[in-house]
């Protein structure tokens, strides 16, 4: 009988295993004896939290009995046990309540995947081959720990670095104190598409470094600058169900959304006006409508720090009077004025920002415009505007140029700095100065694959997790819960391994935490908000630059967009089919990478529906069918992020296309984070002779010069 190697959830019974590999010893399974008692078909449900984005969403897990394939000790064998059948929102979560997006409940696939790593591997072949040996966890510990003794040895604990994805949890406390005690530098945090500038403006504005939560719910008007908060950006299911209310929740009254953004979102789709302008510009479009609130006396002057933060407000911001905007963004001085009347009349009325135009050289100022907006519509702190969650605790982590990494050890936390890193940030040539690499992801990916030791973490499902989201709800939200099921590999829990970790060195770290458990259910620092504010107090007020493209703005006249996607976010869902085959829902493609096109930019360069496209930039080049989409600028082209993995599971591998692998090295002003947007030029390319045609812009995540070509596959 032949067995994918994949966890089934099956009704296998022991006589029916035996008979079925009569035969066949290679294939024989075994019926381990159950670790737990069983009620068979009795299902419960569990709490835990969803592992897909930071927001931090309760979730309740059906639990069930059924036969499970696993390996122990390197023998295959059928085990019965309970395991998680499906994923469902917590109706008593003040962040999902009760909702679940795609990728939460795609994300049970995690536990089951059959190309998850089951025990600790060490590097038997070349860097980057993908050879690995499976190897004891006292074998996997005690490397790791001679590593850190070396360093100790030398004087050299600094040499030591962390880098982890993104995290809410009390597992960051772990790590940083953890590194601290032994002497290393605070973990580095990657994340390929990140809201940094937003939280910094908001430290800035407002005193309050995270991502604010909206409250849609009682908002009359919402005006979004390319923040995606029904598809991608910050808390999607909290908003989505805050958005249904300020749609449906009040008699005779539906609020009104705006949505101002190049390339047209989820959150785009469902605005009542979707209003494009100039890419870098956005932050132009916010201080028009101020100019038009404040010109007009439709309310009271904003005075506070938001609205020092910019150059020009205290004089009535003269330089952004509807003509000028028109010609700086594109967007009509009327509709401007007629949309700052609206602003001012329909009460209580907020503006969000994030996505592109929080992403380019100058997305500071487009922040902190936004922000001053917000301060002028009374709309900080109040119902229908703006809030900040309490209690959020700081993370003690830095932002570092991966390039200049200069580690002797490094750690990887469920990063893939691989895939989420331009090509031009060097960093392979980073990792490959590494001598030692440890991961603890739970798959081989671009990154890990460089690794030589993993140290495979359980699944959410099988751990204790928890969550202090920063966002989404008004009032602090702080989620633990245990494992719903048991293990079904020989991995453990990075916690754990980290403790352990901390005791087997020669010299042993005092952590405060024995388990896993208590890290997750200890408490969290709280900050002061006053100490905050003094720390993030602005020096001077900013004033509109123009963003900084790669390239001559003369010869290269498009826009490239590289955006998250629905399915995948930045690319760390890639590898789950059950998002892979989700449609997406605005062009309805699937499997695959695709570049969108306005149809009349399409039809003047000659491009048909699926054909070739062809996006080259000073660093390299990607490929992908183009698609037809109206809802994108004429001067802008647009890619999703997620596919174009090298190494990322028999589902991501090789299929679709990376688009920021291809941008330039250019970076945000004053918060080390890479700029998202530049230019680019075009070429199509007959499949016989080549022939170049006219020039075109793109501005592409992080400054670069791109061509454009087209190779019919007709």
């Amino acid at each position: 009988m032949d067995r994918r190697d994949f966890i089934k959830l099956t009704a296998i019974t022991g006589t029916s295993a035996t008979l079925a590999s009569c035969g066949n010893p290679e294939h024989q399974l075994i019926r381990f004896v159950p670790d737990e008692d069983l009620v068979p078909g009795v299902a419960e449900f569990k709490p835990s939290v969803c592992p897909a984005c930071a927001a931090g969403c309760s979730v309740n897990v059906r639990v069930m009995d059924a036969d499970v394939e696993t390996v122990r000790n390197g023998q295959a064998g059928v085990v019965a046990m309970s395991v998680a059948k499906k994923l469902e929102g917590n109706p008593k979560d003040p962040i999902s309540q009760g909702g679940l997006c795609a990728r939460g409940q795609a994300s049970i696939q995690i536990t089951y995947h059959p190309d998850r790593l089951t025990q600790p591997m060490k590097r038997s072949g070349p860097r980057g081959s993908g050879l690995f040996t499976p190897v004891s966890w006292d074998e996997a510990i005690g490397e790791l720990a001679s590593r850190l003794d070396a360093l100790a040895a030398a004087g050299d604990q600094k040499s030591l670095a962390y880098i982890t994805r993104p995290r809410r949890s009390r597992r960051l406390a772990l790590v940083a104190e953890f590194l601290g005690r032994f002497g290393a530098p605070a973990p580095i945090e990657f994340e390929a598409m990140d809201d940094e500038i937003v939280r910094r403006a908001n430290a800035i504005s407002f005193g309050h470094h995270q991502l604010p939560t909206i409250d849609l719910a009682r908002s009359r008007f919402v005006i979004s600058f390319g923040a995606d908060f029904l598809g991608t950006w910050n808390s999607p299911v909290a908003q989505s169900v805050a958005y249904g209310l300020m749609r449906q929740g009040h008699p005779q009254q539906r609020g009104k959304l705006v949505q101002v953004e190049p390339r047209m979102s989820l959150t785009g789709a469902n605005a009542d006006e979707w209003v494009p302008a100039k890419p870098g510009t956005e932050g132009i479009v916010a201080l028009g409508l101020a100019n038009v609130i404040v010109t007009n006396k439709l309310r009271p002057a904003a005075g506070g720090r938001a609205a020092a933060a910019i150059e020009g407000w205290s004089s009535g911001l003269a330089d952004y009077a509807p003509a000028r905007v028109e010609q700086m963004t594109g967007v009509p001085a009327k509709r401007l004025e007629r949309l700052a009347r609206e602003l001012a009349e329909f009460r209580p009325a907020v503006a969000i920002v994030g996505g592109a135009p929080a992403a380019q050289t100058n997305g500071l100022f487009t922040a902190l415009a936004v922000n001053a907006l917000n301060d002028l519509l009374g709309a900080v702190e109040q119902p229908g505007g703006i809030f900040f969650t309490p209690g959020v605790e700081p993370v003690a982590v830095k932002a570092a140029p991966l390039q200049s990494l200069s580690a002797k050890v490094l750690l990887l936390d469920d990063a893939n700095p691989m895939f989420g890193a331009p090509k031009s940030m060097k960093v392979r040539e980073a990792l490959d100065r590494v001598p030692f690499i440890a991961s603890f992801g739970s798959f081989i990916d671009d990154t890990s694959v460089l690794a030589d030791l993993l140290l495979p973490d359980h699944s959410f499902l099988e751990s204790w997790v928890d969550a202090a989201p920063e966002s989404g709800a008004i009032e602090a939200v702080k989620t633990v819960a245990g494992p719903v099921m048991k293990p079904i590999h020989q991995t453990r829990a990075t916690s754990d391994v980290l403790i352990e970790v901390a005791g087997k060195i020669k010299s042993p770290i005092a952590l405060p935490w024995k388990t896993a458990e208590d890290v997750a259910k200890s408490a969290p620092e709280v900050r002061n908000p006053q100490s905050q504010s003094a720390i993030r107090n602005p020096q001077s007020a900013m004033r509109y630059a123009e963003p900084r493209f790669d390239g001559d703005a003369a010869q290269f006249p498009l826009h490239f967009l590289p955006y998250k996607s629905t399915q995948f976010g930045d690319g760390s869902t890639a590898h789950l089919p059950w998002l892979q085959e989700m449609p997406d829902p605005l062009t309805s493609a699937m499997w695959s990478s695709w570049v969108e096109i306005n149809p009349k930019t399409a039809e003047r360069l000659q491009i048909a529906q699926g054909d070739l496209v062809e996006i080259t930039s000073t660093q390299g080049s990607v490929r992908a069918p183009a698609m037809i989409f109206p809802g994108i600028a004429p001067d802008v082209v647009a890619m999703p992020v997620g596919n174009g993995h090298e190494v990322f599971t028999r589902y991501a591998s090789g299929r679709g296309a990376n688009p920021l692998a291809i941008l330039a090295p250019v970076m945000q002003a004053g918060v080390g984070r890479h700029a998202r947007e530049d230019r680019a030029r075009r070429r199509r390319r007959s499949p016989v002779d080549h022939v170049r045609r006219r020039a075109a812009r793109a501005a592409a995540r992080g400054g670069t010069a791109i061509k454009l070509k087209v190779k019919s596959e007709k």
